[in-house]
């Protein structure tokens, strides 16, 4: 791979980073929540808002990477510590987010739940763009191959069970946090479940040919 097409590719995942935490933000605003992987790092900041969401993100994408180390020992690559500096893009990307959509009232719930769908199709577009790019996986899917690797189990059904398991952690501090109430952990959760795997399927069947022919790579047959 030429230095060209690799800067293209790390210049396609630092947008794709963006939209994919400007869609974080837009869901956060709308207080419905938050996708699955960033339900932990929601419910935290609800608890301790003197940490922006984005720094919460932070902490926990790096928690997520150290779990790799953990779980692969040797078989970890060195080049995956790129992680580390993408997390802090992430998480400044989604503080950025909040001051742009700030402006935007939440007062009424079909705007909330139009918040919620405009964040889900922007972060579907992000991971479209950071799995195009194909240099680094983001902490999350990284932690899940990593997951997958050592168990030897199917990449799909680790995910489907570690988005689960976000869930039922977020739901289980927000208990002990909030004398057992649930918060940060709602209907924008599950439809951000149910949804931006579709929204990343239509999304990615149309962009993913303009965006190879960018990199200057052809689709394969």
């Amino acid at each position: 791979m030429c230095k060209s097409e690799l800067a293209k590719r790390y210049i396609l995942l630092i947008i794709g980073l963006f939209f994919s935490a400007l869609g974080v933000a837009f869901t956060k605003h709308a207080e419905l929540g938050v996708s699955p992987i960033s339900s932990v790092a929601n419910v935290m900041n609800c608890k301790f808002p003197d940490l922006s969401l984005g720094t919460w993100l932070i902490l926990w994408n790096c928690f997520l990477i150290v779990g790799q180390i953990v779980l692969l020992r040797k078989k970890f690559s060195p080049i995956q510590l790129l992680q580390i500096p993408l997390s802090f893009f992430f998480g400044w990307f989604t503080d950025l987010g909040m001051v742009i959509v700030s402006p935007i009232p939440t007062d009424a719930y079909p705007v909330c739940l139009a918040l919620v769908v405009i964040g889900i199709v922007l972060l579907g577009f992000g991971i479209v763009l950071t799995v195009t790019a194909n240099v680094i996986m983001n902490s999350g899917e990284a932690f899940v191959k990593a997951v997958s690797d050592t168990t030897h189990k199917a990449f799909g059904n680790i995910k489907i069970a570690f988005d689960v398991a976000c869930v039922v952690l977020a739901v289980a501090l927000s208990l002990l946090f909030f004398d057992f109430t649930i918060v940060g952990t709602r209907e924008g959760t599950i439809l951000s479940a149910l949804l931006t795997g579709i929204v990343v399927k239509f999304i990615g069947g149309r962009l993913r040919s303009p965006l190879l022919a960018i990199l200057g790579q052809k689709e394969a047959a």
